[in-house]
């Protein structure tokens, strides 16, 4: 059976990321646009849950949507992307947290490219970056 990361207490999680990390990750924080690593990441390779390590997105489904965080048109995994609904700071918009372990990890929105006109805006902090060999 897989570790049960939804039910950690606090202290794991401060434990074990950064304070940026947990801010975003744990307490739906949002990082400044253009400042994460990952926003201009072109190499090929796949992007985990930095929290519990889950695959989230491949490279191949980034795309530069230019709103200064990684974006991607699709999830590697559906089931690994959990969708609710945000009604904060004023807006309506679509959460996504990570299925395994609950993690914040952006928002989605119905903006983006063929073939999904999806735009899943994520945090390159709630992200670990696997390279492809190689790569």
């Amino acid at each position: 059976m897989s570790e049960d990361f939804k039910n950690k207490p606090d202290s794991y999680w401060r434990s074990r990321l950064t304070p940026e990390q947990y801010w975003v990750c744990r307490q739906k924080g949002t990082e400044r646009p253009y400042s994460g690593a990952l926003e201009r990441e072109t190499r090929p390779g796949r992007y985990h849950c930095v929290c519990c390590g889950a695959l989230l997105f491949e490279s191949g489904a980034k795309f530069d949507a230019g709103c200064g965080w990684p974006s991607f048109f699709a999830p590697a995994v559906p089931e690994h992307i959990e969708e609710s609904l945000d009604l904060s700071h004023g807006m309506v918009r679509t959460e996504i947290t990570c299925s395994r372990c609950g993690s914040h990890l952006g928002h989605v929105f119905d903006d983006g490219p063929p073939p999904t006109g999806r735009r899943y805006c994520v945090n390159s902090v709630s992200l670990a970056f696997v390279p492809e060999e190689g790569a």
